[in-house]
């Protein structure tokens, strides 16, 4: 007779090698999972650096994996251990695979690479399957354009690992938005496993004591993400203040943890001889940050976007389109619904231009304005998807796979 625990397992991977967005993703599905069955417990596998930085619900906990990196030239290194990359990366996948053994899951979820990084994944998922354990790959709504992201996923073999391990993909996002496989060749029998569940709606946190450093008085969020890659945001909104004074809101700059020290301090620099700016360089508890402003600046990740929606907040997105064009498909497509306005970084950087946009960016109208049936509707349709393979569960709703219905109106 199996000593098996009858109380349900959920275990998350999450590859983490750069940003936020994963880590913090995974952590809302978690979050959701356990507070819908109290009988659960979820085990997220990250990379991430900074995940002990966050407040994790109990019933929810990590395993941090060695950390790598992707470097501007696309490939991969250590981040804090002085070993090659082959050897991390074995490392990794050693974990990973020894964890799952270990743990004894009912739902094994994979965050976007299905494969993992450098196919890190792959024997666990191997294994898993023989287990009879579903496999589900969540994706978010954007991937990349179709020009980058085939070749990408041939060269991964990646068609073939969803045809023949994984039993749903789970897309966080809506076919009015986007198709995250759009322009790519999809069997039948993987586009009948895709199931949209909307976006991923947070909750507004518990009231708490005031953040230091943030103003009393209506304030304009500034959000780079994890800031790796924001030091174009933060520098275009810094123009805008430095030759426009009298822009009638404050700011608050928040730089992401991963932005370089030397830019953090130039930045923090700038932002000190402004009477209308303050500035930090990470808040675990953004919501809370997000839930004052009066309107949000961001370059318009997926979390970014889900907290946007979320907290009704107008918004203007500022998107990157390197390496992926990611951030500049959604927002575009999110501007052409109305729920959010758009302001392309032309390398020159007008500060009149986003000082104009600062200016109209509180007058515009919520993305409640625009009616999307379904929109926030994707924690509750993952719980009730992943209900089926949980002991103990919740009646399953039925659900319809390949594309949802509804438009917005």
């Amino acid at each position: 007779m199996s000593d098996r625990p009858t109380s349900g397992r959920v275990l998350i991977y999450s590859h983490d090698t750069f940003g936020l967005g994963h880590l913090r993703r995974c952590r809302a599905i978690a979050h959701a999972l356990v507070e819908r069955y109290k009988d659960l417990s979820v085990l997220i596998l990250s990379g991430s650096p900074i995940v002990g930085s966050f407040d994790f619900r109990a019933r929810v906990d990590f395993v941090r994996i060695p950390g790598v990196i992707k470097l501007r030239n696309g490939e991969y290194t250590a981040l804090n251990l002085h070993l090659d990359i082959e050897e991390i990366l074995a490392m990794r996948a050693s974990l990973i695979r020894h964890t799952a053994e270990a743990y004894q899951p009912d739902l094994f979820i994979v965050d976007k690479e299905p494969l993992g990084l450098r196919g890190e994944v792959r024997e666990t998922l191997h294994d898993l399957k023989r287990r009879g354990v579903p496999l589900v790959l969540g994706l978010r709504d954007v991937m990349d354009e179709p020009a980058l992201l085939v070749p990408e996923w041939e060269r991964k073999k990646v068609m073939p690992a969803l045809e023949e391990l994984y039993d749903e993909l789970w897309v966080y996002g809506l076919p009015q938005i986007c198709d995250p496989l759009e322009g790519i060749e999809v069997p039948d029998t993987v586009r009948s496993r895709m199931v949209y569940t909307g976006y991923l709606q947070r909750t507004a946190p518990a009231p708490g004591p005031h953040l230091p450093g943030i103003p009393e008085e209506p304030y304009i969020l500034v959000t780079a993400g994890g800031g790796g890659d924001g030091e174009a945001l933060i520098d275009w909104v810094l123009r805008a203040y430095e030759s426009d004074p009298d822009i009638p809101y404050r700011a608050v700059l928040v730089f992401g943890p991963f932005m370089q020290p030397d830019a953090q301090a130039y930045f923090q620099a700038r932002a000190d001889a402004l009477p209308k700016v303050e500035a930090t360089a990470f808040e675990a508890r953004i919501e809370r940050l997000m839930l004052g402003a009066v309107g949000v600046v961001a370059m318009g990740g997926y979390n970014t976007f889900c907290e946007i929606l979320s907290f009704d907040k107008r918004a203007l997105i500022v998107p990157r389109e390197k390496p992926r064009r990611e951030q500049t498909i959604r927002a575009a497509r999110a501007q052409d619904l109305g729920l959010v306005s758009m302001l392309m970084d032309d390398g020159i950087r007008d500060p009149g231009a986003m000082a104009a946009a600062l200016r109209r960016l509180p007058w515009q109208a919520p993305p409640s304005a625009v009616r999307v049936p379904g929109l926030l509707d994707g924690l509750e349709t993952v719980n009730d998807l992943a209900g089926r393979y949980l002991p103990q569960r919740e009646p399953p709703r039925r659900f319809a796979t390949g594309f949802a219905s509804g438009s917005a109106a």
